[in-house]
This record gives C-alpha cells, structure tokens and sequence, in this order.
C-alpha cells in the first residue's frame, strides 16, 4: 500500500512511518506547516520540521512539506478567535484534525495517488463486520480518540494510525531501537500557535477585551474581570473576587452585558446539555453513552437523543464550545458541541 505518513517531528508519527515500512509498505513522509516560527512552542515550528525531515532521512523515505497556513488560519485560528469573542471554549486541536488532517491532507494525498494516510496518534482502527470502528488506544493514559471523534467510514476506510495498539513506553523503546532522534524528545503539550506569552497575549493582538461584571446569581456585583472573554465555565482563578470566602466559580459568560454569574459547587451541576454540530463515525446513535467532555476527562454514563445529553447523575456543566465526545466501551460513536 503507498501511504502518505503525517510527520509533526514527534516520536509517534516518527514510529507510525518506521512501522510502516516494517509491514512492508511504501511510505512517503510530509510535514504540514501550519504557524509558527523558532520561538513558538507547539508542533508547528521550524526545529519540528527539521526533525520529521532527519526522522524521514534515517528511515530512508521521502519526505515533503506540505504549506496548508492559509487554510489553517481561516479553519482553525479565526474561529479559535471568534469562539472566544463571542463567550465560548473552543478546542482548536479538535478543529485541526477536522479541518487540516483528516480533511485538506487527505484530499491533497487523494491527488496524488496515496491509498491511505496515517499518523502518529493513539487511537485503532479496526475492519469488523464489514465497517469501520473508532476505538481507545491501548494505552489509556496517552489516547487521542477524543479529537478523531469526527472521523466518518469514508475517512476511516484510508486511516492508518500505526501506535494505536502500543503504549507510549513501547513507543518510546521502539524509536531507541531504531535510533529514531525523535526517541526521547517530549511530547508537545501547548497549542501550536499559542506563543510563549499564552492565550491572552494572543488573543489580545486579535480582538478588543471587554471589562466585566462579576455578579452572583442573585445579580450582587461582587468583583470585576478585564477580559469577558477570557472566562470560561467551571474557572475559579483570575475573577476578581475577594479571598476567605467560600469557592465560587464561573457559571455562565454573557458578552453583550459584559457580565459573568459565579456560584458555589452545586451550582455548576447540571443534569442535561444540549450538542450541536454532530457527526458520527458510523451512523447517528441513540440511548445509552458515555460522554468524554475534554482531552482527558474521566467519561460520564448519559443518554444521549435529539440533541440533549442527559447525564445519568448531576454532572459539572461543559462550557458552551466544548468537544463532547461519544463512546460506548472503547468504541467512538461520535460527538459535537457543547452549546
């Protein structure tokens, strides 16, 4: 099979290619660059596309860099930016996969003749039945299925993701082995385009901060923010309230009055949410979930149908911009966003 093998310069992707090549495929490595520059954390810089080249180099494969920064800007920076403006949470690595990886790479590798494309997250595919399954890693504490919830049969059918049945110690012993550069290098944990000085200074370069309000839910102000949008649901830190009283957190954010509602623990129990933007990897589902509503969150059993979420206990609200993901056992069935 001739694979296109996504190489971000970590060790997984640089693993995903070397493990390839052992089962015997044709692999050809690209790095996307997307943002950033020698002072950027993230998976996006210059010193990262140095390594996937090396990496590439080693295994003795081709390697090229695909430049998708326009379409990365308009499909994940500006709404990034607009999600925050207008009070919500969004998750712009979810955005990435969606809109980068798993659509514009895909479609470049359809071009250009590739039978599939793979990359170094942890997650499986698996063929059962005649259809294709989304499921957990085999190593928990590493899985990534959370931000492939939107991968659909079409997509699935031309995935490979090479790590997902190993752990990231065997990961990590494998590219040793191979004397792989990428064996011991950390793994990414900023958003790629999130420079040094954080979201704040980031955003503050994009669009105009709105002092707020910070009231409780019987409408008594109680302290001021310097950034609206800044706030997100269930944040207790950086809210300008007094210290020595009782814990109160963010419970909703309105933009248009500038005003942010904080209560006590309790408070931020809710026994139902509603989700937008759904997709599904095999068809919409209904009834019984288990719904992941960040990166690593512990999963909560739910009901999920037409669109509301219904926790099977009072669960802690999910900001409004959220990724919930849907699962049952280790099977991915979809998700969307919070609203």
């Amino acid at each position: 099979m001739n694979v296109l093998v996504a190489m971000s310069g970590g060790v997984d992707s640089s693993v995903a290619a070397a493990l390839l090549l052992e089962a015997g495929h044709d692999v050809t490595g690209v790095t996307m660059r997307l943002w950033g520059g020698e002072s950027d954390s993230g998976c996006c810089s210059v010193s990262d596309v140095d390594d996937a080249r090396r990496v590439a180099q080693q295994l003795g494969v081709d390697h090229f860099v695909f430049n998708f920064a326009d379409e990365f800007i308009a499909g994940v920076v500006e709404p990034y930016v607009a999600a925050h403006e207008a009070g919500l949470t969004p998750n712009p690595c979810v955005a990435c996969n969606h809109v980068i990886k798993f659509d514009r790479l895909f479609r470049r590798a359809e071009a250009l003749g590739f039978d599939a494309v793979a990359t170094g997250h942890h997650a499986r595919v698996v063929a059962e039945g005649g259809r294709w399954r989304l499921r957990r890693a085999a190593d928990g504490a590493k899985d990534q299925s959370y931000v492939l919830h939107m991968l659909d049969q079409a997509t699935l059918a031309r995935t490979l993701l090479p790590v997902g049945e190993l752990t990231k110690a065997e990961v990590r012993d494998r590219a040793a082995a191979l004397g792989l550069r990428t064996a011991a290098k950390p793994d990414s944990q900023e958003v790629c385009f999130i420079r040094k000085g954080g979201r704040q200074g980031f955003l503050a370069d994009r669009l105009a901060f709105t002092p707020g309000r910070v009231v409780d839910r019987a409408g008594e102000h109680l302290g001021d923010v310097p950034a609206v949008e800044l706030v997100t649901i269930g944040q207790r830190r950086g809210l300008g309230l007094e210290g020595g009283t009782a814990p109160r957190y963010a419970m909703s954010v309105d933009i248009a009055s500038a005003t942010v509602v904080v209560g006590g623990p309790e408070d931020l129990l809710v026994e139902s949410i509603a989700m937008g933007d759904l997709t599904w990897v095999d068809g919409p589902v209904r009834g019984d979930v288990l719904a992941q509503c960040s990166a690593h969150g512990v999963p909560r059993a739910a009901i999920f149908g037409d669109g509301t979420l219904q926790f099977a206990v009072p669960s802690r609200r999910v900001a409004p911009g959220q990724t919930v993901a849907l699962y049952r056992g280790d099977d991915v069935l979809g998700g969307g966003i919070a609203v």
